[in-house]
């Protein structure tokens, strides 16, 4: 029998294409809009057989009505604590009055149970919900790919290719961190969902490679050198963000303000997946590092 699976933030990049994997695997797929969500991205949905369902996160009766049928319900919200934690928490509600057996919610990122609270405000925020559902009786699991693979492509302290280099913090050139791309993300999203049971928490990785591998990666794609660099250590680095943060408070309302970003690199280098779980799924081709780098790196003559 066809499953139903209801998707918030499904106008959000991760979100569309979790809606996208679902339908391609046969799932009935209801997309929760709201009435101001960008008519355009709606039109895109419909158009591949995605039905939007619109609703107020502040309307529990209509969220509620929107969460009827569902066999699972996806949460691939992304914002401050307006969205991670009051938006979840009333979708999260609604599910439960629905009768809705299963939820995933928005932890889309590095597995933030082992670290410290207060290291990471945005994954303070999904600590915080992660309290709440797991106060519920709905069955929840939470996707954690680690870091997504799109980073490389910006020049970060953790690959600058416009200065070839390659940058780590503390001991950690052989620290191997994880990747997945968006679309092995939604791939494997969309077939947790489709599952009727799943553990509460999953460890993917596209691939999972370390500072000197990921030299040795680039240099054998492009033929050029690419620079290997201690930044500084751990310490020092969690030292630096407390007092950028300090001094920009402003950046408490921006998602990604630049001392967020760099909380993300400082998780990067100091928790790993203990295992992985891309073995659950046997139809997802998991993008190797070699290839992923090859989309958007200029390969040697």
């Amino acid at each position: 029998m066809k499953k139903t699976i209801l998707v918030a933030g499904a106008t959000g990049h991760l979100g569309s294409m979790i809606c996208l994997a679902l339908a391609e695997r046969g799932a009935a797929v209801k997309a929760l809009v709201r009435p101001e969500s960008d008519p355009e991205k709606i039109a895109f949905l419909t158009r591949n057989g995605i039905a939007p369902v619109s609703a107020q996160y502040s309307d529990l009766k209509s969220l509620a009505e929107a969460c009827k049928g569902a066999d699972c319900i996806i949460s691939a919200l992304a914002g401050l604590g307006e969205v991670i934690v009051e938006h979840q928490s009333a979708l999260l509600d609604a599910a439960i009055m629905s009768g809705v057996k299963r939820f995933i919610p928005s932890d889309f990122c590095t597995d933030y149970n082992p670290l410290v609270p207060g290291e990471n405000r945005n994954f303070d925020l999904r600590r915080k919900f992660k309290a709440y559902l797991d106060g519920k009786t709905i069955a929840a699991t939470s996707v954690f790919n680690g870091a997504f693979a799109d980073i490389l492509k910006y020049n970060t302290p953790i690959l600058d290719l416009k200065n070839k280099t390659i940058g780590y913090w503390g001991e950690r050139a052989d620290w191997k961190l994880d990747f997945t791309t968006m679309e092995n993300t939604a791939a494997f999203t969309a077939e947790t969902a489709l599952q009727e049971k799943t553990p509460r928490n999953l460890h993917i990785a596209s691939f999972q490679v370390s500072p000197n591998s990921l030299a040795q990666i680039i240099e054998s794609i492009t033929n050029e050198h690419f620079t290997v660099h201690k930044i500084s250590e751990l310490d020092q680095f969690a030292k630096f963000i407390r007092k950028q943060r300090e001094d920009n408070p402003s950046g408490e309302m921006e998602l990604y303000a630049k001392w967020q970003q760099a909380q993300y690199m400082y998780s990067m280098f100091t928790t790993q997946h203990p295992s992985l779980d891309n073995q659950t799924s046997k139809q997802i081709e998991w993008s190797s590092a070699a290839d992923y780098l090859r989309t958007f790196i200029n390969q040697a003559g």
